[in-house]
């Protein structure tokens, strides 16, 4: 699923998976998120509630530019580095193509479906 996102105020191309957490986090948009440094890897922010994680993929290591979903605290994860190994907490929904460096210094995100 392609969908439109700004990342403070600077529009970028991106796309969902197919996964049911991917289709759960449509389902909320539009959707604006602040978002904060995390490990120097990935910004984070928090959707309005939890995301479905029936039918999860086989776990994946997530990669710059990934769009993750780390279940056990509820937060989505833009990722500018490459991060640690695959862990089954953590759920790729899609991906955004954006220069790292605009990645890593996004502090807003808005996520909605394509036209």
């Amino acid at each position: 699923m392609n969908i439109r996102v700004t990342l403070d105020g600077q529009s970028v191309a991106a796309t969902l998976n197919g996964s049911p957490a991917a289709r759960d986090l449509a389902s909320l948009l539009p959707l604006t998120l602040d978002l904060e440094d995390f490990h120097g890897t990935e910004r984070i922010g928090y959707p309005p509630r939890k995301l479905t994680t029936d039918g999860a993929p086989e776990p994946a290591a997530a990669k710059a530019g990934d769009i993750a979903y780390f279940a056990p605290w509820g937060n989505l994860a833009l990722f500018y580095r490459d991060g640690p190994s695959a862990s089954a907490d953590l759920l790729i929904l899609g991906h955004i193509d954006a220069d790292t460096d605009q990645l890593a210094k996004a502090r807003r995100i808005t996520i909605q479906t394509s036209p």
